[in-house]
């Protein structure tokens, strides 16, 4: 089976310069688009050689690695995420497309689906941490705020230590969780010194305005796309988990669990502990054809 190699695209948008790649594949059906936030393109490097039947569609979302903008520590939202998608689908021919989106990127597909519809045939939205449609979402934000917080008063590592005691918390987030301090950046080998930048694209960008976001659920259950939230069979108690189960409620339907964990479908991208990368992908190809699924 011939792949034609993949090329690599910039687009000039409101606020930001998107940096996008598309790999032409044999068959007709429609280009399978896979995104992250704020995690960009390499993170599926592993994940995309499982479709080489499939276009692919990559992109690094503003802010992130090759995308850039203008001032890189200001906040990107969900709603201007979901437009720049919106702008990539109409450059590489108008859509419909399947989208496979993680975490943060599974949150701004979710808003891209509310606006335009008509982009996407499926979206297999995986772990979105809106945080705000928890039963604890009022402890849950600020949990997140704090990582923020912290980030921006110690930088790099201690915003990592802390974004890691947040995101592995199990259940729901007590009264003072927010209020706890932050464990010491060594503990996760984090460097311990600030080295003063404060442009990191999770914690400084996107972190509160990805967190506070509450899809509209009444435009979803109208769109024309078919919507299934996912979740990893070793993810379950923690926020992006607790939130795909309350999504998938709103939208009347039931998470599909996935192989691994929340980054299951990666091979060692970023030098992290790889997932189960071919079983991810044999259960995304069987999600996307539609078949029946448990």
């Amino acid at each position: 089976m011939t792949v034609t190699e993949t090329t690599t695209r910039t687009l000039d948008v409101p606020g930001a310069t998107l940096a996008y790649d598309v790999r032409p594949g044999p068959s007709q059906d429609l280009p399978l688009f896979l995104i992250g936030s704020p995690m960009g393109a390499t993170g599926f490097g592993t994940l995309l050689t499982h479709f080489p039947d499939r276009t692919i569609i990559t992109y690094d979302p503003r802010g992130s690695e090759r995308s850039t903008k203008p001032d890189m520590t200001s906040p990107s939202t969900p709603d201007e995420h979901a437009d720049d998608l919106h702008r990539i689908i109409a450059e590489v021919g108008g859509g419909p497309v399947d989208m496979f989106a993680s975490s943060g990127g599974a949150t701004n597909a979710l808003a891209l689906v509310a606006r335009h519809p008509h982009d996407v045939r499926t979206l297999v939205a995986h772990e979105p941490p809106v945080a705000a449609v928890l039963p604890d979402g009022e402890n849950a934000q600020a949990a997140s705020r704090a990582v923020h917080e912290t980030y921006m008063r110690n930088g790099f590592g201690a915003g990592m230590a802390h974004f890691i005691a947040v995101v592995s918390h199990q259940g729901e987030f007590p009264d003072d969780f927010a209020t706890k301090p932050p464990p010491d950046p060594a503990m996760f080998g984090m460097p311990t010194e600030d080295d003063g930048s404060r442009a990191d694209p999770l914690m400084g960008q996107n972190m509160i305005a990805g967190t506070t976001y509450v899809p509209d659920f009444e435009a979803l259950r109208r769109a024309s796309t078919r919507i299934v939230v996912a979740a990893g069979v070793e993810s379950e108690g923690i926020l992006p988990s607790r939130a795909a189960s309350v999504v998938a409620t709103r939208l009347g339907t039931e998470v599909v669990r996935f192989p691994s964990g929340h980054g299951g479908f990666m091979g060692g991208e970023y030098g992290q502990p790889p997932g189960e990368p071919e079983a991810f992908a044999a259960k995304l190809r069987q999600v996307l054809d539609g078949a029946e699924i448990d």
